[in-house]
């Protein structure tokens, strides 16, 4: 379940322009993000039911805890441009591999898409969450495995890869702090460890058998990352690489080499399933979980809190798309997409790490005012484990507000605009808002029997 909601092929042409020095970019931030983040949501699952918000509720307080989810649920706003986005430059090599870099026709895929997704998901479709069961190996196995065959092949043949493999390069070079902010996206493509910590409990002895899990897994997430993104770089120079179309550039040159550019748009298609797939499991999961607490809690007005006859929070789904909407336009005015795609997945990563950083804060805090509370699972030097992802989470939060030197708009400012906007505007100030003017009618409890656990899980 882990590899599964971790791993994806998605990331891998933006490590990709590193060449050799993507598994240096990858372990770093598994090692002071993926593996804290993991051990430390192990234990607050195992003893505390109710997802993150009650985590970090009865770790630090309800306004943090409200910010925590809410935090989860506003990532997604950002996140599925970015996804979609990803949808649009694949689909582009199905139909026309010049519509990769089109801004309206990435515009335009993304809306379309979103807003199907929204019309499946109000009509409470049970089925959809079967569309991503195969996505692991439709999507990511199977299509990462051929690139890597094929690009050992292509190296075999005597082809000179595209990127230096020599040990010299096992490490970034130091062009000043935007030469590492592509960093900050392997935060993102490592999240979501919380979800699965809700499981934790299911396991016959959580103590021993849930760390073997974590790092079997950590092993696996690392080699889908890793060996797709030099496959990429041994075969598509650096300076050719767009962000969103890197894997099927790379997938379209591989083939070329055999003589098997038939098999491109197979591979596409493939590919832009499996996304799919993802995006209509994930479209109402987080977004439930927001509303089951603001019923509870009065967080947000009624009209968002509104359930449409088959129990599906359509009004919140519609106003997220609609934000989602505007945001699309920005392929379509930002000259650049590989910028576009970048500017939307930093600000879902900044978003999302400021609900982290309430996490690893609640359960040092949670340690010491809970030390006989019953866990499942304690994870080992937790304090120390908090301390390294608040820091590491920091870090990349603050980095992100750097452009990265494959930034190509040129303009600073106009690029910290965008990103403090919708990191801190998003993030903070309208949270800060739905709580501050909350009223005592906003509190509608839900006649449904949902359980904390229920919640969790969204």
């Amino acid at each position: 379940m882990t590899t599964s909601s971790v791993a994806s092929l998605r990331p891998a042409p933006t490590m990709a322009v590193y060449g050799l020095a993507c598994i240096f970019l990858y372990l770093v931030p598994a090692i002071v993000f993926l593996l804290p983040t993991s051990l430390v949501s192990a234990e607050l699952a195992s003893g505390w039911k109710g997802g993150v918000y009650n985590w970090v509720a009865t770790g630090i307080s309800k306004p943090m805890g409200f910010l925590a989810v809410w935090c989860q649920f506003a990532m997604t706003i950002f996140y599925y441009p970015s996804l979609l986005g990803f949808v649009a430059s694949t689909l582009a090599y199905v139909i026309n591999p010049n519509l990769a870099s089109n801004g309206v026709w990435t515009a335009l895929v993304i809306m379309v898409c979103y807003w199907s997704g929204v019309f499946l998901t109000s009509r409470g479709t049970k089925g959809i969450a079967g569309l991503a069961s195969g996505g692991l190996i439709i999507g990511t196995l199977i299509p990462g495995a051929v690139l890597v065959i094929l690009g050992a092949v292509f190296l075999g043949q005597g082809n000179e890869s595209a990127a230096p493999m020599t040990a010299a390069n096992l490490l970034p070079q130091w062009a000043g702090l935007a030469s590492l902010v592509l960093i900050v996206n392997n935060f993102l493509s490592y999240s979501g460890m919380e979800m699965n910590a809700v499981h934790v409990g299911s396991l016959r002895n959580p103590g021993k058998e849930f760390p073997k899990a974590i790092f079997l897994a950590m092993g696996l997430v690392l080699l889908i990352f890793i060996l797709p993104a030099l496959a990429i770089s041994w075969i598509v120079p650096a300076e050719q690489l767009s962000l969103t179309a890197g894997v099927m550039q790379a997938f379209d040159a591989v083939f070329a080499a055999f003589d098997w550019q038939w098999l491109t748009p197979i591979f596409g298609i493939m590919l832009v399933t499996a996304s799919l797939g993802g995006m209509l499991t994930w479209l109402a999961g987080p977004s439930k979980g927001l509303l089951l607490i603001s019923r509870q809690e009065g967080y947000l007005p009624p009209f968002l809190q509104k359930l449409n006859k088959h129990g599906v929070q359509q009004n919140l789904l519609v106003v997220q798309g609609l934000i989602t909407t505007v945001i699309a336009l920005g392929y379509a005015l930002i000259p650049n997409v590989s910028s576009a795609y970048w500017i939307f997945s930093v600000i879902t990563t900044q978003v999302y790490l400021i609900m982290y950083l309430l996490m690893f804060v609640a359960a040092a805090r949670l340690r010491r005012t809970h030390p006989d509370h019953p866990r499942g699972y304690r994870a080992p030097l937790l304090v120390t484990l908090c301390v390294v992802g608040f820091v590491a989470s920091l870090a990349a939060l603050l980095v992100g507000f750097i452009p990265p030197s494959q930034f190509a708009s040129g303009d600073l400012w106009i690029y910290l605009v965008i990103v403090a906007g919708g990191a801190l505007g998003l993030g903070l100030l309208v949270p800060f808002l739905f709580y501050r003017f909350r009223k005592p009618s906003w509190k509608q409890p839900d006649p449904s029997t949902e359980t904390e656990t229920e919640v969790a899980e969204s």
